[in-house]
This record gives structure tokens, sequence and C-alpha cells, in this order.
């Protein structure tokens, strides 16, 4: 059974919605995290290493950090296709735009919310302006970031794009609207939103 820690209108509510997804067993442990105002707490039940939401259980197995979990609920549940197995094509696409999720585009949006300069040739991400063209090229072909195939990066991408969409964080893009909003349009969504506490 997975447990999933969760924190309201965090980064975990995209887990409610994968899992549903999957239509994986599951239980969801709400936690207390730091909230940027300096209020909230560590909760001393949640196994992320600084107290952060997102993180699972699978019987004892902890998982965090978003790219982590939605690889080893994929991994674990391939019966819904929601991501392509060792040696599936696409794979390697899958893996990279995992990657680049956690490792480019949280971090250009963080710098632009902060009003940081990107340290070019220094650092491992670069500008939302660079990052997204990058995206949208992905999404061309479309609907999907597999193409045809809805996976867990649509469930990374797709939320993070409707959460950010009414904000100056992510350029307007029609392309981008439109595929927030078929995301946010399946039923999962609906029932994680449900659910969402």
């Amino acid at each position: 059974m997975i447990t999933l820690y969760h924190h309201p209108k965090s980064r975990s509510t995209r887990f409610i919605f994968l899992l549903e997804e999957l239509q994986a067993p599951y239980t969801v442990q709400p936690v207390t995290i730091r909230k940027r105002d300096g209020s909230g707490a560590v909760d001393p039940a949640n196994p992320h290493p600084h107290g952060k939401a997102p993180a699972i259980s699978d019987d004892g197995v902890v998982v965090f950090e978003s790219p982590a979990i939605a690889l080893y609920l994929t991994d674990k549940f391939p019966q819904n296709r929601l991501g392509p197995l060792a040696g599936e094509a696409g794979r390697g696409a899958y893996l990279s735009w995992l990657a680049y999720y956690s490792a480019v585009l949280e971090p250009a949006f963080v710098s632009k919310f902060m009003n940081i300069e990107v340290p070019r040739g220094t650092a491992g991400w670069v500008a939302v302006e660079e990052a997204m063209p990058a995206v949208i090229a992905r999404l061309s072909p479309g609907p999907y970031f597999l193409g045809e195939r809805f996976t867990a990066l649509d469930v990374l991408y797709g939320t993070t794009f409707a959460m950010f969409g009414q904000s100056a964080l992510l350029p307007k893009s029609p392309q981008i609207e439109d595929y927030a909003r078929r995301v946010t349009a399946r039923p999962a969504f609906a029932r994680a939103m449900a659910k969402e506490g």
C-alpha cells in the first residue's frame, strides 16, 4: 500500500492525481510543512529529509522528489501505461523530461520568481524564456509529452502550467494553456481535487 505524505495546495496534490490515474491502492497521510512566510513546521511523521511534500512510503520504502516518485509509481503500477518501462520506446525521452522538470524547469521558475539572473555557464538550468520554447517544441506534435500517450510527465508539467497559468512566471502561450486544460480536464484530476483536502 502506498502512503502519500501530503500537504494541501502543495506539489503533493498532483500525486493524488497520478495515483488516481494509476488506479493504485493508496492512503493519504496529511503532514504539516514549513511555509514561505515562516509559519508551519516540519512534521516528524514525514519521511522527506527536509520535511517537504511530497514523499511516499511503499511498505517502508521511502521515495521523495517528484520525478523519482513519478518514476517509482509508473514502474510499480504499469497496467495503465503511464510511463514507458525499461526497454520500451519512449523510455529515454520519459526519463529525460522527468529530470528536466526538477533540474531545469523548477529552478528556472524559482529564479524568475526571486528575480535572480541565471548564472550562465555554471548553472544546470536556464531562464524560463529559454526553457519554455524547448517545452513547447516537445509538445508541438501533441497532444501530450510523449505524443498521443498521456504519462506521468503530463501530470507534473500540466498541473504546474495550470497553477502558473495566470502568473507572470509563465510566458503566455495558447499551446501551453490548451495543454494545461487538456490535462486538468481528465476525470482523475477531478477525483484528486475532491480528495485534495
